[in-house]
């Protein structure tokens, strides 16, 4: 096999022929009108690898022949091949038959593939300057100044493309299975770049004898969905088989896959099942160069392998070819100057360098080539860089494109937002989906029995079942209810880290969704993943409705509160005193005993205290008097007094009518301050539930000591679930009050009138739908609800379950009653001030009175003013004498006495 040329087509063999001939006429002083490239190969590769090899060197010679023929070919010299087969594990071996090649004079090397073989053939051609190219994975890149280029991406560039495609998934929690040491160099940088808040990654080995379904069902056993698989590209399909055993390949679980020849393998039984598997490649098999490069893979002679097709090329075999190109293409930039020439030269000679090698691997390092790869281009190391991967989901109709990466710009994706929702949606359509739920009205409820019995989801009615049923007409799914076994919503066993409920349902696998009034938590969310809130609500007190105050001997005081009762006696004690004062003062009420008299000597005051009180109680009660002020200033308290009291008789009789016709309430508690403040009335909650877990988590002071004060409650306070603590409420009559949700606290009230919501909301949460972790039909679901909640189809769900059934409704209160407040100062103050100010208005008259009057006397008993009014005030203070002397003149009394002689002496003659 060493040294064999390369076998031309039959009808390239006279054009062949022809171009030596001008090859020899054109350089008859040359002694050689080829060179000779290595290829060395393994015993372990595959034979696809040494096909591309002599495929690629058949290609370039009939390129050369061509342009021969055209005359264009210059110095362009043919390539002959030399294929040299080593053993792995014999490096010794490997270095005397590379030594062998050299002592017959080669331009180039390409292979081999293992690191060992690899790297005994590069010290060589490091020493010798001779150029070599390899076309595998190499962990362990080359010095600088090496002769060795590396067709394949490095493992850094792998490393990081393999870290951005996990960001651009957003997996923060994986488990990696990887196959040798080999695989975690690879994956050294993935593990490297974990931030220290992120979950902890599992790394586990795969099984030496290929059984893995163990690991795997440890695996699962811990709720890992996301798998990173490190491994030969034939081992991807077995491992990938047996987790299918264990219901590890399914529509929940994520792979990816990081061989880059993932793509050639068959994986049809995963496309149907809805497996998530994402992979790189840096081959496109329907790209124009792998198209044409498959015409160069056909030639006679070779038996083509069945592994050579577009779709099946692999990464090694297409980089093999590339690699011979570009070793040529290298060779021919170099014979522009001159002719190339290849010279023994000696392993064992320290001395000996080909003296073309430096120009060679100038060319090599500095050129751009394109290639059935992608383009080619190297970096001082030897790295090939201007590289592109493609990264690759399994959909349903096989591999799509959803990015690209490169050593420059890292990820981009080429999906818009339309794109991946459509994709989201298409995942789910089509699906028979299980939704675990709960009963408990009026999310969900049997149906009544019928004959025959009911089956399938008509056994069930109530919001969740009509909820789902709109998400699954609008993502064209089908569904069937399935009752959680132990009814309860999803809490964790502290002890054993366990799940009950629906949330252990979807964590078990039995479940895909799950619907009920689920409240979203932090602790629910670390093991399930939720939609948006369908519903959005808040803790609440549920309690029983006030009872009817009992009859009061005294409620004829209620219209008025007990400062305006205050404020009324003392208004009618102060106008009575003051009346008083003013009508002792006030000329006009001072009044002759009799009416016959003509010539009193006395006059009096009717206006006593004892006549005033009763003056104003007759006025306060509306009844009137036969005792009517005459002077000015008593008239005027009298009216500001009647104004007060026909007020204030108005306002009490309005106020008190409210009373009389609606009945007061007695409500013990008005909120949770309430609540805490008092020791008669027990509350609690559903144990299980939320609810009470944000007792136990808050921080504030109020929630922790009600937390405290029910945890040591006796008998217990918490309850088994929400109807059994609405029974409770009922029961005990007052003495106890149950923390719940707002909503089933507004269905309760709406179907019971004896109960009733207390207080506001203690937080904010909202209901949602639950699916296991990492689910792909969250998105589609969550937009489901969105469009639901724009259309107003959520709202007219809960108005529709919400409602009490006809007949049933609760009584509402009447509108038109009257409001029951008691009237305070502030409503009616303004009437007081009316009355103070109209009390110093007649005080203000009653002065003027009072000191005309003094003028009066003053100029008929011709004293002065001042003596007038000290004689009036002094009068007026002795409040015990209700009668007053006439005032007369001084000469009033000698007339008088003139008068009453005369008169005795007209009798006296009369008589005799």
């Amino acid at each position: 096999m060493a040294g064999d040329p390369p076998v031309l087509r039959p009808a390239a063999c006279l054009v062949v022929a022809t171009a030596c001939c001008l090859l020899g006429a054109r350089a008859s002083n040359n002694p050689t009108y080829s060179v000779r490239i290595a290829g060395i190969f393994e015993e372990s590769d595959p034979p696809a690898l040494r096909h591309a090899f002599l495929s690629a060197v058949e290609a370039v010679n009939r390129q050369t022949t061509m342009e021969f023929v055209l005359g264009n070919a210059g110095h362009r010299p043919l390539i002959r091949a030399h294929q040299e087969v080593i053993d792995s594990a014999d490096s010794f071996g490997a270095k005397r038959k590379a030594c062998s090649l050299v002592e017959q004079g080669i331009a180039g090397v390409v292979g081999p593939r293992q690191s060992s073989s690899t790297d005994v053939v590069r010290s060589m051609c490091d020493r010798l300057e001779i150029p070599q190219i390899i076309v595998n994975w190499d962990p362990y890149p080359p010095p600088i100044a090496s002769y060795q280029f590396n067709l394949h991406p490095h493992a850094d560039f792998i490393a990081q493309a393999l870290v951005d495609v996990l960001h651009e998934l957003k997996w923060r929690s994986y488990t990696v299975l990887f196959h040798n040491d080999e695989s975690l160099v690879r994956l050294r940088g993935v593990l490297q770049e974990r931030e220290p808040s992120d979950p902890p990654v599992a790394v586990r080995q795969l099984d030496e004898d290929g059984d893995n379904r163990p690991l795997l069902k440890e695996i699962k056993q811990a709720a890992e969905s996301r798998l990173v698989l490190d491994c030969d590209t034939d081992m991807i399909l077995p491992v990938l088989q047996q987790a299918a055993d264990i219901k590890l390949a399914e529509v929940y679980q994520s792979y990816l896959l990081t061989s880059l020849d993932a793509h050639t393998l068959d994986f049809t039984q995963f496309r149907l099942a809805g497996t998530n598997i994402t992979i790189l490649r840096l081959i496109q098999p329907e790209s124009e160069a792998v198209m044409k490069t498959m015409q160069d893979f056909e030639y006679p002679g070779t038996e083509v392998p069945s592994t050579i097709t577009p779709q099946t090329i692999r990464t090694e075999t297409a980089l093999m070819y590339d690699a011979v190109r570009v070793m040529a293409e290298a060779l021919f930039k170099t014979s522009t100057m001159d002719w190339v020439q290849t010279q023994p030269l000696n392993c064992s000679d320290d001395s000996a360098v080909w003296d073309r090698g430096v120009s060679v691997r100038e060319f090599i390092r500095d050129m751009r080539h394109e290639g059935i790869s992608g383009e080619i281009k190297f970096d001082a190391e030897g790295r090939r860089m201007g590289f592109q991967l493609e990264v690759l989901e399994l959909s349903l109709n096989g591999f799509k494109r959803v990015g690209t990466w490169t050593p420059e710009e890292g990820f981009l994706g080429t999906r818009s937002e339309t794109q991946t929702l459509e994709e989201t949606q298409n995942i789910i359509q089509g699906r028979h989906l299980i939704v675990s739920s709960r009963l408990g009205p009026p999310y969900l409820r049997e149906k009544p029995q019928t004959t025959p019995p009911r089956i399938g989801n008509d056994r069930y009615e109530g919001y969740s079942m009509d909820l789902i049923s709109q998400i699954a007409d609008l993502l064209n799914f089908t569904f069937e209810f399935k009752l959680a076994p132990d009814g309860q919503y999803g809490s964790r066993d502290e002890k054993t880290g366990t799940w009950n409920g629906l949330v252990g349902e979807l964590l078990a696998g039995r479940a895909d969704l799950a619907i009920c009034d689920l409240t979203i938590t932090q602790e629910r969310q670390s093991a399930v993943d939720f939609t948006m809130p369908f519903m959005t609500l808040g803790i609440s007190i549920l309690y029983k409705q006030p009872e009817k105050a009992d009859p009061n001997l005294f409620s004829f005081l209620d219209p008025f509160t007990i400062d305006v009762w205050i404020y009324m006696a003392t208004a009618y004690l102060g106008v009575s005193i003051i009346f008083f004062i003013l009508a002792r003062m006030a000329p006009g009420e001072w009044d002759k005993g009799h009416p016959c008299d003509p010539d009193p000597t006395e006059l009096e005051n009717t206006f006593n205290m004892i006549n005033i009180f009763w003056f104003s109680t007759g006025s306060l009660m509306g009844q009137g008097c036969d005792l009517l002020p005459k002077a000015v200033s008593t008239r005027l308290i009298a009216g500001m007094w009647w104004f007060f009291t026909l007020i204030m008789i108005a306002s009490y009789t309005a106020n008190l009518a409210a009373f009389l016709t609606n009945s007061k309430l007695e409500a013990p508690i008005e909120g949770v301050e309430d609540l805490a403040k008092q020791t008669k009335i027990k509350y609690g909650t559903y144990a299980g539930g939320s609810t009470a877990a944000f007792f136990r988590n808050s921080n504030d002071s109020l929630y922790q000591r009600m937390w405290l004060v029910m945890k040591q409650a006796r008998p217990d306070v918490f309850t088994a679930g929400n109807q059994e603590g609405v029974e409770r409420v009922k029961k005990e009559k007052g003495n106890y009050a149950f923390f719940m949700e707002s909503t089933s606290i507004e269905y309760q009230t709406a179907l019971d009138c004896n109960l009733r919501k207390v207080g506001g909301l203690l937080d904010s949460k909202g209901y949602g739908i639950a699916l296991q972790r990492d689910s792909p039909f969250r998105t589609a679901v969550s937009g489901a609800v969105l469009t639901l909640q724009e259309r107003g189809n959520l709202s007219a769900l809960k108005t529709r379950w919400w409602k009490a059934p006809e007949g049933q409704e609760c009584a509402e209160d009447d509108g038109a009653a009257v409001d029951s407040n008691e009237l305070g100062i502030l409503n009616v103050g303004g009437v007081f001030f009316v009355l103070a100010f109209g009390t110093l208005g007649a005080f203000f008259v009653a002065i003027l009175e009072l000191l005309w009057n003094c003028r009066k006397i003053a100029v008929e008993e011709k004293i002065t003013p001042w003596e007038a009014l000290k004689s009036e005030l002094k009068f007026v203070v002795q409040c015990s004498n209700d009668e007053k002397p006439v005032r007369k003149p001084p000469d009033a009394d000698g007339d008088k006495e003139e008068e009453a002689s005369q008169l005795q002496y007209g009798r006296l003659s009369a008589d005799k």
